[in-house]
């Protein structure tokens, strides 16, 4: 059964920012079963060049990425809305088995359901390796950042 996520569709600037912050927040405790409740039972996903279809696949997903993009820290600003669509932009950092640090750039289209929870993502992703005096996102962002836009490099 699902439980109803709010803030709840049609999305003001200040609903859509809450959303965004919460997603940004769930996804840096990077547990695949906590961040999969966001999403309807049925959700659809693009990422990257993957298509995926509710809850089950997207905990597989979560759990492969994570176990490949280590340390992984994310920051996403809002960048757009509609009364139940959000785009985002997004940037996070991770690192390899190897040890190579890399900075992921991305873009996301959400739409919600009423119950304030995403029936469908899509997400558009390129990677940069960077050196790791290079890295500027660590850890979950601070109360005090939230809502401060990202830097484009």
């Amino acid at each position: 059964m699902s439980q109803a996520r709010p803030p709840f569709p049609p999305f003001t600037a200040e609903t859509a920012a809450q959303k965004v912050q919460g997603a940004e927040d769930a996804w840096n405790t990077r547990d695949p079963h906590k961040v999969s409740l966001a999403y309807t039972p049925e959700s659809v996903w693009r990422n990257r060049d993957e298509f995926l279809s509710g809850r089950e696949e997207i905990v597989a997903f979560l759990t492969r990425k994570w176990e490949r993009e280590l340390d992984y820290a994310l920051r996403k600003s809002l960048w757009s809305f509609s009364d139940d669509c959000i785009a985002v932009r997004f940037q996070y950092e991770w690192h390899d088995a190897a040890g190579q640090w890399w900075r992921s750039y991305g873009n996301e289209l959400w739409e919600f359901s009423s119950d304030g929870l995403m029936s469908r993502r899509e997400a558009s992703i390129n990677d940069v390796t960077i050196t790791d005096a290079q890295r500027r996102i660590f850890g979950p962002r601070p109360t005090e950042e939230h809502g401060v836009d990202i830097e484009l490099r």
